[in-house]
């Protein structure tokens, strides 16, 4: 399993080790053939030279190679199933990469690489690789329409961004950065894909875009809804960030004439001989004064940044940074902003003005990132084909400071930064780690999700930093050589304010964090460094040409989309042989990685503090029940490949689970429990159904069916289920059904103007958070409603809340997550009450060092347990989901795990005891502990 399962996992993020295939052909002495997982296709194949069709196109030849070597490649129609992607040409290589298809559709990371040596009009084969996966079978005609999978898309994403909390926002405009509502999301349909699961997963692929209604960034998040039940299989945010991860959004246009740039035209006119450029000067945040490459613009009377110099030889395409100062983040990401143009100055000298806005740092540091592909590597800009290349700079956050840079697919964004950190492109090594980028984009695709992800971040940081350097004169055994965004401070010293240090020392036994999409596109920043490590160090041991030429190589000839650490381990070592290094030296590069633990088989060293219930439940986008002693989960088969099932069992681990929910081809998810009834969701191809069975067994009930959007958030309670659902605009109302009940009653009476969201049951009563009109303005609460009484009860607030968390009710009181400050990052309180809300309390403040980022909370008569972050900004392990559990008077407060991965959907069984998805194998493991851990000093 490479990045295939951890793309369609929770948090299945981590790469097995391959076993050997049964089957594989002998080759000849001297060449190397590593099998493919879950293929008979080799992952990769060096060390050869066979001959190949030297009159016709590289593509044309590469697909004949593999169709002559069916008993090596396994391939049976590679004209049919493999369709031209790219062919990159670099003196007498060349790399051809094919993408799969799949009965005409393609496969998500299926992409096959012949490399070829074309001389004197013949062309010779020196390797392959890549991932074909052999065994699809899956029909290609999708039974959900690409309407309904755009609404499941845009409400599962609505689901996953503000699912945690209501907040004011989701109705009416607050302060500052909560101005922006999950209505503003909106789904583009891509067509169908196959998901390379067992035999197949058809898909549809749908790009959700807008602003997140809890922090008002902006949104794109890459969503596959399954095409045959309509369950959103996969989602991740795929915007490629410098620091925390943020929204990929849609391409900005690319010429002149689309941008409505007067100027940029005029250029476009002008002569192929007669060059428009002109060289002028600024000065940098360091206080050095650079050479700048500009345009003198006649019709703005003013010298803009626009570079012409370096492609005016190839393709005559613009290295050109824009003032994007007062321009929102959200307007930037994947569109042009209106009105924008170069920086300008009335002389070739730009003055202050253009240094403090980061635009002379930018402008110049595009310029070195570009010279040094070009140098080095011989490749004209990003793209390799002398693409335009266009910087924004200043962009802001809702009129705040935005601390953060970005690729977006087609441009860099920079950050305003704010009164500690400069604009973000006042560090070499960020401009190099954005436009590398946009260079991987362009060549391997890495999926920035999971271990590909944290290989795109990986390779981003080595080039960034190893142009940084080589700049700069430092050496490479400098202690601080591996440090990136060192130069950003005003005041802290650069080991005070890089983001990230390439020497520290990060393995895989020690350092790899499991996580799923919704935290750092699972790991994409947090294990990034266990690889960059390695290339680092080989760069320290080797030299920085070879290492840059190897890592390069590796990157533009051997690696595909999904590849993981181990994949990448065999890129760098088939890129360095290639390239003729040493034994030596090859024994060198082997010795960093296994120093960094991604050998094959590093998984099996993790370790963990919980009892399993249940093993790689390979799901995605689905919690967890316990009650009266049982758990009910939803797995699919060891594959993933399969629509998810629920499964229930003895929270005590004692005996078999038991499937629940029926094998009809439909996703059951969401379960809930209270050990006598389970009740799920079920999702079809066009309804969303409520669904219950007995755990002693006993027919399948259909209790409700939503027709146009989402339920979540299932509890049940001696025959009493209830629930919230999410309808397309973004509105959400909490519903419960009685024994007997045909439609649920809505606790809000079902009308636009109240919300209510996050419910709980226990003793016939529902908690549930409210938001409701009032005085002309909309106010927060928890409310519990008595269904015997029918009487609903506001809780006693401490102050005004901002938003509301998940509630809980037990025996002796309400509980719920309560957000009231809204100057603060996003903590909240835990805070409680007595049913008739009196005795308002916090179990855990909202200001102070200990304040949590509570996610959810889930309460049984002994313990309240919160999934939370805690508040520390940088990436490790502490700053992952962990479950932390507090009595009922707040007064001790413990982990429940010391689990080093990510620790979500829990849910309280008896006792103490919690039942949780916990990602440290790097699989979706359903775990438990019966008693907290302690503090995990």
């Amino acid at each position: 399993m490479t990045g295939v399962a951890a793309l369609i996992g929770a948090a299945a993020l981590v790469v097995t080790a391959a076993p050997a295939q049964a089957g594989t052909p002998r080759q000849a002495p001297g060449t190397e053939v590593i099998p493919g997982t879950g293929t008979e296709t080799p992952a990769l194949v060096s060390g050869i030279h066979e001959a190949a069709d030297g009159s016709g196109s590289a593509a044309d030849a590469a697909r004949g190679h593999l169709a002559g070597k069916e008993s090596r490649y396994r391939i049976a129609d590679p004209r049919r199933d493999l369709a031209p992607a790219q062919s990159v040409r670099s003196g007498a290589d060349e790399t051809v990469r094919l993408q799969q298809k799949h009965r005409g559709i393609d496969v998500l990371g299926g992409q096959y690489v012949v490399r070829m040596e074309h001389k004197g009009g013949k062309r010779t084969v020196t390797g392959t690789s890549g991932k074909y996966f052999t065994g699809l079978k899956v029909d290609t005609k999708a039974a959900v329409s690409e309407q309904v999978a755009v609404q499941r898309a845009v409400t599962a994403t609505a689901r996953e961004l503000g699912g945690a909390k209501l907040d004011k926002s989701d109705v009416t405009p607050a302060k500052g950065a909560r101005t922006a509502s999950a209505k503003a999301l909106t789904g583009t349909p891509h067509g169908l894909v196959v998901l390379p699961k067992g035999e197949g997963l058809l898909a549809h692929h749908v790009t959700v875009r807008g602003t997140n209604p809890a922090t008002g960034e902006p949104v794109q998040r890459e969503v596959y809804v399954d095409a045959k039940a309509g369950f959103p299989l996969l989602q991740y945010s795929s915007i490629k960030t410098f620091g925390a991860p943020a929204a990929k959004t849609a391409k900005a246009p690319k010429t002149a004439e689309a941008r409505g740039s007067g100027a940029k035209g005029a250029i476009r006119r002008a002569a192929a001989d007669d060059f428009p450029g002109t060289t002028g000067s600024g000065v940098k945040y360091d206080g050095n004064a650079v050479p700048l490459q500009l345009y003198k613009d006649a019709a703005r009377g003013e010298y803009t940044m626009n570079d012409y110099s370096r492609m005016w030889g190839t393709s005559k395409s613009l290295i050109s940074t824009w003032d994007a100062r007062g321009v929102d983040v959200s307007e930037a990401s994947g569109q042009w902003p209106a009105g924008i143009k170069e920086f300008g100055s009335p002389t070739p000298a730009f003055g202050k003005d253009a240094t403090e806005a980061g635009a002379v740092d930018a402008h110049w540091a595009a310029g070195k990132v570009y010279d040094y592909y070009k140098k080095v590597h011989g490749r004209d800009s990003l793209d390799g084909r002398g693409g335009t290349i266009n910087s924004l700079v200043g962009v802001t956050f809702y009129g705040m400071p935005y601390v953060n840079a970005f690729w977006d697919g087609t441009k860099m964004v920079y950050g305003s930064g704010d009164a500690e950190y400069r604009t973000l492109s006042a560090d070499l090594d960020v401009v190099g780690h954005e436009m590398t980028h946009g260079v991987v984009e362009n060549s391997a695709n890495l999926v920035y999700a999971g271990q590909s992800g944290a290989l795109n971040e990986g390779i981003a940081d080595y080039f960034g930093n190893a142009i940084d350097t080589d700049a700069a004169g430092m050496a490479m055994d400098d202690p601080d050589s591996g440090l990136l965004g060192e130069n950003l401070c005003r005041t802290r010293t650069p080991r005070e304010c890089a983001l990230r240090d390439l020497n520290d020392g990060h393995t895989t036994s020690k350092n790899f964090l499991g996580a799923g999409f919704g935290t750092d596109n699972g790991g994409v920043h947090l294990n990034s460094t266990i690889f960059s490590g390695a290339l680092w160090d080989i760069r320290e041991d080797l030299g920085r040409t070879l290492a840059d030429k190897i890592v390069y190589k590796a990157l533009t000839a051997y690696m595909t989309p999904l590849d993981g650490f181990t994949d990448g381990r065999n890129a760098v070592l088939a890129a360095a042989k290639d390239l003729g290094v040493t034994a030596k030296q090859l024994n060198t590069v082997k010795r960093s990685f296994t120093a960094h633990g991604i050998v094959p088989g590093w998984e099996n060293a993790l370790g963990v503090d919980s009892d399993q219930l249940l093993g790689k439940l390979n799901t995605a986008g689905t919690g967890v029940g316990a009650g009266g002693g049982w758990w009910a989960a939803a797995t699919s088969n060891d594959d993933g490949s399969e629509p998810y099932s629920v499964y229930a069992g003895r929270t005590d681990g004692t005996g078999h689970p038991k499937l629940i929910s029926p094998n009809d081809g439909r996703f059951h998810v969401n379960p809930a429990t209270d050990g006598k009834t389970v009740v799920w969701a079920a999702y079809g191809k066009t309804d969303v159904d409520i669904v219950s069975r007995p755990l002693a067994g006993g027919p399948i009930k259909k209790l409700y069916t939503s027709t146009g959007g989402d339920v979540s958030g299932m509890r049940v309670e001696g025959g009493v289920v209830t629930f919230e659902s999410i309808d397309l605009s973004g509105g959400r109302h909490v519903g419960y059904l009685k024994s007997g009940d045909r439609e649920p009653t809505w606790v809000d009476g079902g009308t636009s103007k109240i919300s209510t969201a996050l419910p709980s049951i226990h003793g016939g009563k529902i908690a549930y958070a409210k938001l409701y009109p009032q005085g002309g303005t909309y106010k927060l609460g928890t409310e519990v409603l008595d269904l015997k009484t029918g009487k609903a009860t506001l809780m006693g607030q401490l102050g005004e809340p901002q938003g509301i968390g998940q509630t809980g009710i037990n025996g002796s009181g309400v509980y719920w997550l309560v957000d009231e400050v809204i100057t603060d990052q996003g903590q909240m309180a835990v805070r409680r009450a007595n049913h008739d809300g009196t005795g308002a309390a916090d179990l855990s403040k909202e200001t102070g060092a200990d304040a949590l980022f509570p996610l959810d909370l889930t309460v049984s008569e002994e313990a309240v347990t919160v999934n939370t972050e805690l508040p520390d900004p940088e990436y490790h392990n502490e700053s992952l989901p962990k479950l932390w559990q507090f009595s009922l008077d707040g007064k001790a407060k413990n982990r429940v795990s010391c689990n080093r991965g990510e620790q979500i959907a829990p849910a309280a069984a008896d006792g103490k005891q919690v039942v949780w998805i916990d990602g440290t194998t790097g699989y979706t493991d359903l775990v438990t502990r019966s008693r907290p851990a302690g503090l995990c000093g």
